[in-house]
């Protein structure tokens, strides 16, 4: 017996289970898999060569999961890209971004009115990351909470009553406008609106012109990494070093973490969550946590009949896709890329192959009509630059995180047709910016949308869980009445990213839901415990 189930190991399953095991609770974690993680694993996917499977970098991460889980001295370690980002662009051209005033110098370098168009953009940006930086670890107000939903709308209400006009009004730009209505109004080099837009459409099946994109673009912004606000970095060992680290939290806290154990459904019994099924054995518990996708949970977890028909209805329209094709390859040289050869920090960055916001509207319009982009937007990262241990002296491997794929291709196709092909299309991509890279690829590990989901789970091969649109976020996520966490079945609640803030290896979701749990299940934990 035990007082908490939680189906799935990802990272915001084992965060809520190391809140809530260390409160005393009894907390059991099925996952389906053969190890913990979710997305965020290491897999070695050619002999001798190692890398993240899904997820691939780090920044989100909230300091206080850290910190509360101590995942430092359980193993984590967390190493800075030496540049931040490189942007390879037409006609020789290129942008770097990275700190110490690089991304300023650059941006003016490419355009010199861009300079102090960059500080007018921090300056907005300044106002809006702040605010959601003091919600990312809060319960959104919700509608139907009544009083129990009090302090969260009178907390946003102080947060706003102390913004001036011109700060609502850029609060509410950025929460409705397009990525490119924005930058277009700032800058007038292409590359630099690409660095910012790229933010915007990342797992997102956007045009960078699509409203609701600006925020986004936010959503990447309110990290840090090794301590530095902004940056973004590597874990030794692959993100599964994340996940293996909470692991050993969880266990040292008590959690039972149960492998090879995928839950085929939620029993209900008096209208309540009250146990899972998993491989045909009942486990028992009166708190039920799920960190899945939600239109998972409801369409295929949750028995027919035990919420209402609306509510059905809702989760079975979730919208679920974020059009992305992430690749491993395994590589004999380095790339040279033509407009900044050899070697250098800028190989440590995000290289990200997208000249143009319209380069990037095109991808999407092509993939709306035909599936896939015969030009697709790549993010390129080479983590063997600064973790030498995940390839063999002298070999790399490289990341490739790529949009626009559609989960759904028409005219019958399927991925497990198509896959080769869309993978060469990407290699092919990257060869056009640096000859030769085709020919250094020994293996390459292949997720299609369709991979994504079949192996993480994720629903529509989304990575963020549903979508990030206006429509799915803060109050509406999952639903309007249950962003709290609370779901509407009687001790169910949600603690993934379909949850609030969102997607990202965050760990915020886990965190809260933990929160809202306790402050359910203490008084009848403490009342047990005295009796």
């Amino acid at each position: 017996m035990h007082d908490i189930l939680i189906i799935g190991a990802g990272h915001n399953g084992l965060t809520c289970a190391h809140y809530l095991a260390r409160k005393g609770l009894k907390v059991a974690i099925l996952e389906s898999a053969d190890k913990v993680g979710g997305a965020a694993v290491t897999d070695e996917f050619h002999p001798g060569f190692k890398n993240s499977a899904a997820s691939y970098t780090v920044s989100l991460l909230q300091p206080k999961v850290i910190k509360d889980m101590d995942l430092e001295r359980h193993g984590l370690q967390v190493v800075l890209r030496k540049t931040d980002n490189f942007l390879p662009g037409p006609n020789g051209s290129y942008l770097l971004s990275g700190r110490g005033g690089l991304t300023r110098s650059e941006i003016a370098r490419h355009v010199a009115a861009d300079g102090a168009a960059y500080d007018r953009y921090n300056e907005e940006l300044e106002t809006v990351v702040p605010l959601i930086r003091k919600w990312i670890l809060k319960t959104p107000p919700g509608a139907g909470a009544g009083i129990r939903g009090l302090p969260q709308l009178a907390s946003l209400g102080r947060d706003l009553i102390g913004l001036s006009t011109d700060e609502i009004r850029t609060v509410h730009e950025f929460a409705t406008k397009s990525a490119g209505d924005i930058l277009d109004r700032f800058f007038e080099g292409d590359l630099t609106k690409s660095l910012f837009a790229f933010d915007g459409i990342v797992g997102n099946f956007a045009s960078p012109y699509t409203p609701g994109t600006a925020y986004v673009l936010l959503h990447h912004l309110f990290g840090e990494a090794a301590g530095v606000p902004g940056a973004w970095g590597h874990a030794i060992g692959g993100m599964g070093a994340i996940t293996q680290a909470m692991a050993k939290a969880c266990r040292e806290a008590g959690v039972d973490i149960v492998l090879n154990a995928p839950v085929s459904e939620i029993i209900v019994e008096k209208g309540r969550a009250s146990g899972l099924v998993s491989g045909g054995k009942s486990w028992r518990a009166p708190t039920i946590v799920a960190g899945v996708n939600p239109k998972l949970l409801f369409d295929r977890l949750v028995p027919k009949g035990a919420v209402s028909r609306p509510v059905e209805e809702h989760f079975n329209h979730w919208g679920c896709e974020s059009a992305t094709f992430r690749m491993n390859v395994a590589l004999d040289k380095l790339p040279n890329f033509t407009v900044k050869p050899g070697r250098g920090d800028h190989l440590t960055a995000g290289i990200i192959m997208a000249p143009s916001m319209d380069y990037m509207h095109r991808a999407h319009a092509e993939a709306a009509l035909n599936g896939w982009s015969s030009q697709p937007v790549i993010e390129m990262l080479i983590p063997s630059t600064l973790d030498p241990g995940l390839a063999p002296k002298g070999k790399h491997v490289a990341s490739l995180f790529c949009q626009h794929f559609r989960y759904k291709l028409s005219g019958g196709r399927s991925w497990d047709d198509e896959r080769e092909k869309a993978a060469d299309t990407i290699i092919a991509t990257v060869d056009s910016h640096a000859p030769g890279f085709a020919k250094s690829v020994i293996a390459r590990q292949i997720h299609s949308p369709l991979d994504l989901e079949r192996r993480f789970g994720l629903i529509g091969g989304d990575i963020f869980h549903g979508k990030m649109g206006l429509d799915q976020l803060f109050s509406a996520r999952p639903m309007i009445g249950a962003a709290d966490y609370r779901m509407p079945l009687p001790g169910l609640y949600l603690c993934g990213s379909g949850a609030h803030p969102g997607g990202g290896v965050t760990g915020a979701p886990g965190h809260n839901a933990a929160q809202a749990i306790l402050a359910d299940v203490r008084p009848r934990f403490l009342k047990r415990r005295s009796a």
